[in-house]
């Protein structure tokens, strides 16, 4: 079981959500009778990983507790296409409401969480790890990097206030790699994250010679990243980033690199294609 984002946080992006979707009110939920119930059926079009149920669920509490639904699927869990993942049933007005708001969170996390999966699946037999970016949509990245793990993913900083990552401006206010290395080492306090990026093997050898516990080869070739893995001899971490794709991912990890990091399935999303397919006659 994945470790969900707190309650409150999942509360207030569901609340935003819905107010910006709401408005003063949903006009043509009013024209379905109060008092009338549905059951409906959420399928999906294709394969993928589902994620997002504590976000649809809070979208119908926050509407009407009265509506109810019933998962057949779990985060983290493979789904086939046309496979059902969870039945909704009660008020009409506030499953109409709230359709639109509970898909879009299941979608974009699904979406998030069926990349990463596809990423990580590309690199059984090697031993890098596949880390997510701070790449995310505004406001949900407690979301999306939830959405990571759920794919099998491991999450990088959270933030700029959880781990130093000195990359080429900072390099270059500082004025060398060594001088960045060293202050970050300085400044570290109790950060257990303290990365330096470089851009070539003559930054990297500066970095390591300076103390570099962990290092961002950063748009590094092939050949590039088996020479730093070569001249690291184990020293220093290594994390490969730049042009990492499904496609790509799974030569850069062979080149024994101990993390490969990208953005791609938290800003690249494909919405995962759902359907909420409403009964053709009503529950009551």
């Amino acid at each position: 079981m994945h470790k969900l984002p707190p309650r409150h946080v999942i509360a207030e992006q569901v609340r935003q959500a819905l107010a910006e979707d709401i408005g003063t009110g949903d006009l043509t939920a009013t024209l379905v009778p109060d008092n009338d119930t549905t059951r409906a059926t959420l399928i999906s079009r294709e394969p993928a990983v589902v994620c997002g149920i504590a976000w649809v669920k809070e979208v119908f509490d926050q509407l009407d507790p009265d509506i109810s639904i019933d998962w057949l699927s779990h985060d983290g869990d493979d789904v086939i296409n046309e496979q059902a993942w969870c039945t909704i049933q009660g008020p009409s007005r506030g499953i109409l409401t709230g359709e639109r708001t509970a898909l879009n969170f299941l979608q974009l996390l699904s979406g998030t969480a069926t990349a990463t999966k596809r990423m990580v699946d590309q690199l059984k037999g090697t031993t890098a790890q596949l880390l997510d970016t701070r790449k995310t949509v505004p406001g949900l990245r407690l979301a999306q990097k939830y959405a990571v793990r759920c794919g099998g993913g491991k999450n990088h900083r959270l933030g700029l206030y959880d781990g130093i990552l000195v990359k080429e401006n900072h390099i270059r206010a500082a004025g060398s790699v060594t001088e960045a290395v060293t202050a970050a080492l300085a400044h570290s306090n109790d950060v257990s994250l303290i990365e330096v990026e470089v851009e070539s093997v003559a930054e990297l050898s500066q970095a390591l010679a300076a103390g570099a516990q962990r290092l961002l080869l950063d748009n590094f070739s092939l050949a590039q990243l088996r020479r730093a893995v070569q001249i690291n001899a184990g020293q220093a971490q290594l994390e490969a980033s730049g042009n990492v794709t499904v496609k790509t991912v799974r030569e850069i990890a062979l080149t024994g690199v101990n993390f490969v990091s990208s953005g791609a399935m938290t800003k690249d999303i494909h919405a995962v294609d759902l359907s909420l397919q409403f009964d053709e006659s009503p529950a009551n």
